[in-house]
């Protein structure tokens, strides 16, 4: 996360999050709550989206109380507010309230850029979350989360996860968290071949590429070995969405090199090759299945279901399904 303020207080009295990277979006909350909750263990954290910010709803939440308590706002979405709930944030932002922190994310486009001029005018802490679209964006990426770790990883490596798992901001911070827990030394490209390429066990791509073939059985199996040897299901979802997206973007793109079309899918041209072995038997409306499916699935293991286990399964048997629709 880039910080462009002169100042880079985390309780600082206002905090605008610009972009769309909702990796970074979340990790700019997330340390201003951790160091509102070291200043204070007891600090009352209200996360909030758009609608739920009606006007006189942060007046109220930012009216002194009794016991001096310290409370962070979060306000998502803080581009689709009201005309008339932008008024209140503006009028606040000229005399925050002691004690309070409130953290505005923007999508940083056209739509509510009153409210940003507004907050960098009164020397709002500013935190940049772009979307990484670039392959080098991701690389670089990838690199500061191994330094972050405190972990050296070659090059090599480090392009070889980006071209492994691809865009997703939160599977690759995932991949690294996983390479420095369990690898000792310098992370080489071996290494990463071992866990992401080479390694059924360790890879939630390998239930991902027999889930989307239309192999039930076989993903299943990758499916239990992996969580066996402790592959987070979230890993596992965000695996089985990124196939499933793969054979949606390729279906509709024009025919080309797979060079071209990397460049206008934002793959890797190899990936290309796999994906258009992978979509033989995929329907349109089999892509909107196995999607629903997933979001089903990603629900249920970040807390909306009893047991994430059985989510995945269901979710693969589904992807697996619609795989074969066309095949009868």
């Amino acid at each position: 996360m880039a910080r462009n303020s002169a100042h880079d207080n985390p309780l600082a009295p206002v905090t605008i999050a610009v972009g769309q990277e909702d990796l970074l979006l979340d990790r700019a909350v997330q340390e201003v709550v951790a160091a509102a909750r070291a200043a204070d263990a007891d600090t009352d954290v209200r996360d909030l989206t758009s609608d739920q910010l009606q006007p006189g709803t942060l007046a109220e939440l930012t009216s002194p109380s009794l016991f001096a308590e310290r409370k962070v706002v979060v306000v998502r979405g803080a581009q689709d507010l009201s005309a008339d709930t932008i008024k209140d944030v503006k009028a606040y932002l000229g005399a925050p309230a002691e004690e309070i922190t409130l953290v505005l994310l923007h999508a940083g486009a056209a739509k509510g850029k009153g409210l940003l001029d507004a907050a960098r005018k009164v020397g709002a802490r500013e935190i940049a979350c772009p979307k990484m679209t670039k392959p080098a964006d991701r690389l670089a990426f990838v690199r500061a989360e191994f330094r972050a770790l405190g972990r050296s990883a070659t090059p090599e490596a480090c392009q070889a996860l980006v071209d492994s798992i691809g865009s997703d901001l939160r599977e690759l911070a995932s991949a690294v968290t996983q390479l420095a827990a369990d690898v000792e030394g310098t992370i080489d490209e071996a290494v990463v071949g071992r866990y992401y390429t080479g390694r059924a066990e360790a890879s939630s791509f390998t239930v991902a590429d027999r889930a989307v073939e239309g192999r039930a059985a076989e993903a299943l199996e990758a499916l239990r070995w992996s969580l066996s040897t402790g592959v987070a299901p979230v890993m596992i979802t965000s695996a089985l969405a990124q196939g499933v997206r793969a054979i949606g973007k390729l279906s509709s793109a024009r025919g080309g090199r797979p060079a071209d079309l990397a460049r206008e899918l934002g793959m890797p041209p190899w990936k290309i090759d796999r994906v258009r072995q992978q979509m033989r038997g995929w329907t349109p409306d089999g892509v909107a299945v196995a999607l629903r499916a997933v979001a089903e699935a990603d629900a249920g293991v970040k807390g909306g279901g009893d047991d994430p286990e059985y989510a995945l399964e269901k979710a693969v048997v589904a992807i697996a399904l619609a795989a074969r629709a066309r095949r009868g």
